[in-house]
């Protein structure tokens, strides 16, 4: 690892993580864990923590009423970072008006502690020296074939709504001082998640395309995830929105089809897209028939290599940790 690298990534030693026991938070954590930082994660029950990473050393919970920054914004110093990955579940089920009541007020609940606490570090005369937000590429609404990068505006979905408010929670950082890191993160490869859902179907050999078939399908391995956002919190110029995705487009025919080679097993069965709209309603339509070819432009410009570029590669691996 080049010097330069090594001392930027040795300057941070704390990093606060949000949603730090989900999927991605998990990831994350293990991996700066091994580059060690110390890692906290607020949670509402901060003894179940440890459980989760099976007492890693290195990893403490701390209190979190899901609001404020009461309990951990004490542990913000100048050499401390945040990740803010809290959000409920937009891909559990069909979305009723509660559920996406509490898919947005989680995540604005989040951006409101995380502004709340870098409040009380700085009446210390102290802050952290960077925070990452979380975001995804929903926030580009349903799009085409053609690729698109960071400047792109934001589209009129629920999601893509969702997804402007949850950057904006946090926006006030930068008024602080504060470098801030947006990470528009894609459909996440790994032991978990989207793929896990996937897996029964597909290898009874009952898999195939969503819908039409057209519709993009941006991804990204977990370790390319948890490795661009660590690559973007060691990088003092790393500022703005970032599209986490890989460089290869594929769309939802092509994800079906390498899915099933991987398998080794058939993938032509369309699911389709008016019995996805009766089962799922609205989270069938931008979540599952619409996507968006997000170009990971800033996040290779910024000089981060991807370890998994292609989808082969990342189903491989994905589903080897499986």
């Amino acid at each position: 690892m080049p010097l330069r690298r090594f001392l930027r990534i040795q300057r941070i030693m704390r990093t606060i993580i949000l949603g730090g026991t989900g999927f991605i938070g998990q990831a994350l954590a293990r991996l700066l864990c091994a580059r060690g930082h110390e890692i906290v994660i607020p949670s509402r029950r901060p003894e179940k923590v440890a459980a989760a990473f099976g007492g890693l050393p290195g990893v403490i919970g701390a209190p979190f009423d899901g609001k404020t920054g009461a309990g951990w914004a004490e542990r913000i110093d100048a050499d401390t970072v945040i990740v803010n990955l809290a959000g409920e579940n937009i891909a559990a089920g069909r979305w009723t008006p509660e559920v996406m009541r509490r898919i947005e007020g989680s995540r604005l609940a989040a951006g409101a502690s995380v502004m709340d606490a870098i409040a009380r570090a700085d009446a210390r005369g102290v802050r952290p020296a960077a925070l990452v937000q979380g975001s995804a590429v929903g926030y580009y609404g349903a799009r085409g074939s053609e690729p698109v990068d960071e400047s792109a505006p934001p589209g009129d979905t629920f999601l893509a709504r969702v997804a402007t408010a949850w950057e904006a929670s946090t926006a006030g950082a930068e008024g602080y001082g504060v470098r801030r890191v947006v990470a528009r993160t894609s459909m996440v490869l790994g032991p978990g998640g989207a793929l896990r859902k996937m897996l029964p179907a597909f290898r009874l050999g009952l898999g195939g395309p969503l819908g039409a078939g057209t519709q993009m399908v941006p991804f990204i391995h977990l370790d390319d995830e948890a490795g661009a956002l660590a690559h973007l919190l060691a990088s003092p110029e790393a500022s703005g929105p970032y599209n986490l995705a890989a460089p290869q487009a594929v769309d939802s025919r092509a994800f079906a089809q390498a899915l099933g080679r991987a398998l080794r097993r058939p993938a032509v069965l369309p699911a389709p897209a008016f019995a996805l709209r009766l089962l799922l309603g609205q989270m069938a339509e931008e979540v599952l028939l619409t996507g968006v070819n997000a170009n990971p432009a800033r996040l290779l410009a910024a000089g981060y290599a991807f370890r998994y570029p292609t989808l082969a590669g990342a189903l491989e691996a994905a589903l080897a940790a499986v």
